[in-house]
């Protein structure tokens, strides 16, 4: 079980929703960002940074956006829901567009080949948690 799974069992309000999906998509987020702001460094590295220009805008913003809403879904106590729901839409599309744009480097740079999989792992989990609501 992770520690995130634990608190979410530990708490003594719970959410209100499904604990599986919600710990799932609490990890997929924070991996997300780390995986993101990794590979916006990663890119800064590169000789062809000036063509991984709009890459490393992507990465950033998802990695922001992941953040916050791993952040906002970790606090169980109350809830708005329309909030959560607004989050989970920009956390989904945002990992979609980097994920698009990474995938268009990987051939090349597997740092982006890593990041495209954790932005879709974290888009379908986002989906996942968005339909159980």
């Amino acid at each position: 079980m992770s520690a995130v799974s634990s608190m979410i069992d530990s708490h003594p309000q719970g959410g209100g929703v499904d604990k599986q999906l919600l710990a799932e998509c609490i990890e997929a987020c924070f991996s997300c960002a780390q995986t993101c702001t990794a590979c916006a460094d990663a890119c800064l590295s590169e000789d062809s940074v000036a063509d991984l220009r709009d890459c490393i805008r992507t990465d950033l913003d998802c990695a922001d956006i992941c953040a916050a809403t791993g952040t906002v879904l970790t606090r169980l106590t109350g809830s708005n829901t329309a909030t959560v729901r607004a989050l989970l839409e920009a956390c989904r599309t945002a990992c979609a567009e980097c994920a698009a744009d990474c995938e268009e480097h990987a051939d090349h740079h597997e740092h982006c080949r890593i990041c495209a999989e954790a932005c879709r792992r974290c888009e379908k989990a986002c989906a996942a948690l968005l339909e159980s609501l």
